[in-house]
């Protein structure tokens, strides 16, 4: 079975992630927090808070089950009131996921968070995709799965089991994903990218032919019948929604799955540009130039940062 959009974006992006703590709070307290270098998630096991995030105007209340995706470094306080002197995040001892930190000696509230690891290559792809934040509401449709997944972890957090921290990584992978399917199906905009192409009816069939076979001498004419529409209405759709054109998304996954097999090192090149669609090795490799911005011989991982921006 070829892997949907979502799917096969995030494998090649190699994303781990991981459930990194909690703490329990009770009457009055606040903490700050600095702006994260990874994608950051935290949700409310128990009880309540306030979320103040730097750059919004408003606070944003956060009730049992809410679950937050921070995916730009902006700071943060975490309150039962955000106008409270707040503590800074880094007063207190992390324990890490096997041990919940104590802000008071209530427990009303249990919160838990943890971050979302990216390949270096493939992070700016995946951040521009996302909005700057979003919140699930713990009433949303896909929200019952959801606290399932928060309790669980919260359980092996408390009980310590044998593999407790293989099995709160698998949580917490799933409940990324989750996070990426409730924001997918509220219909609230995403910023043009792959994944509110993925999100979108007909463009995600096209997105799942391109990454099913991306060495096809794929036609325009054809992605626009895989779409049910005119050449001229898709390209235009298209372009609008996943903010660049169809052939140049082609081309641009052709070279997503380029460096990665260049990174591995397990393929030649010659063979690498026949996979994926082109007549000579030559042909492939000013093609890789003009998009990555050095030759195939020449890559460096690093170099994928040019792509994925």
């Amino acid at each position: 079975m070829n892997d949907d959009p979502i799917t096969a974006i995030l494998r090649l992006a190699e994303i781990e992630s991981v459930m990194s703590g909690g703490f329990t709070a009770g009457g009055d307290w606040a903490v700050r927090f600095p702006p994260p270098d990874k994608l950051k998630f935290f949700a409310v096991a128990r009880g309540s808070c306030v979320l103040r995030l730097e750059g919004e105007a408003e606070d944003v209340p956060m009730a049992e089950g809410d679950v937050v995706l921070l995916a730009a470094p902006r700071s943060f306080i975490l309150a039962s009131n955000p106008d409270l002197p707040a503590r800074d995040a880094h007063e207190f001892e992390w324990l890490g996921p096997q041990r919940l930190v104590a802000i008071n000696d209530r427990t009303d509230t249990l919160q838990i968070g943890g971050h979302v690891r990216v390949h270096p290559a493939y992070e700016a792809m995946l951040t521009a995709a996302l909005p700057a934040w979003m919140r699930i509401d713990a009433a949303a449709p896909e929200a019952a799965t959801m606290r399932w997944l928060i309790d669980r972890m919260v359980q092996e957090s408390r009980d310590g089991l044998p593999g407790a921290g293989l099995a709160q990584a698998q949580l917490a992978h799933l409940l990324f994903v989750q996070i990426l399917r409730a924001q997918m199906a509220s219909g609230d905009l995403l910023p043009p990218g792959w994944l509110r192409a993925a999100a979108d009816p007909r463009l995600g069939a096209v997105l799942r032919q391109i990454h099913a076979d991306p060495g096809r001498n794929w036609r325009l004419d054809e992605l626009a019948r895989a779409a049910a529409m005119s050449r001229t209405v898709f390209a235009a759709h298209f372009r609008r929604v996943a903010g660049t054109a169809p052939l140049a998304y082609l081309t641009e996954w052709r070279m997503r799955l380029a460096c990665q097999a260049l990174q591995r090192g397990s393929i030649p090149v010659a063979t690498l540009a026949r996979d994926l669609g082109y007549a000579s090795e030559s042909a492939f490799s000013h093609a890789f130039k003009r998009v990555v911005g050095v030759s195939p011989a020449r890559y460096a991982p690093a170099e994928a940062l040019r792509l994925s921006a």
